[in-house]
This record gives structure tokens, sequence and C-alpha cells, in this order.
């Protein structure tokens, strides 16, 4: 952990991860209604629940599916947020190339 300095890396990507997420976020008709995490740990959320909600289950189930189909693997829990964990050791160029796939995803929706 130390060596590799995972945990400077880990807060840098994550904020990276963060800023890009918002800005998806701000795209006219984007599903997502709030970003949140700490270091790597993040989540964004599908509709206007925050601690969870069935109803909106469809989209976030959606596009995780249009993810896979991209090349980029999430977890969707509790109905309509969807679990970002991507490794410690992930880079810069990589998380872009997330953003990228999520962004793409979105607008296949």
């Amino acid at each position: 952990l130390r060596d590799e300095k995972l945990s400077e890396n880990a807060l840098a990507r994550g904020d990276q991860l963060r800023e890009g997420l918002r800005a998806l976020m701000a795209v006219e008709g984007s599903p997502i209604t709030l970003v949140r995490g700490r270091g790597l740990l993040n989540a964004i959320i599908i509709g206007g629940d925050e601690k969870g909600n069935y109803g909106d289950e469809g989209v976030a189930w959606k596009l995780c599916v249009k993810m896979a189909e991209n090349g980029l693997l999430a977890k969707p829990t509790h109905g309509n947020i969807i679990r970002l964990a991507p490794p410690l050791t992930i880079s810069a160029s990589q998380i872009d190339e997330c953003l990228e796939i999520m962004g793409k995803s979105l607008q296949s929706l």
C-alpha cells in the first residue's frame, strides 16, 4: 500500500471519477440525480431517493447492462443505486475510459 502509494491514488482517482460522474449528471436528460463517495468507493443514484428505491430499479439495471455490453461492470444495489468500486491500482486513463463507456451507455438508454 505504501510503496505503490495506493491510498494517494485512490484519493486522486476517486476525485477524478466523481468529477466525471458529475459532468455526466449535468447532461440534459441524464437519469443520474446524485453522485456520492469517498476514495474509490462511489455510487450514482438514479431517480430521486438517495436511500434506495426499487421503483427506479429498471433504469439502474438497464444502465448496468448497457455498461457491461460496452465493457464496464458495475453493481446495481437497492434498486436505483449503482455501486462503482474500481481497484486501488486504477490509472487516470482507465478512469477516463470508464467515464467514456458510462457516457456512451447513458446515451443509448
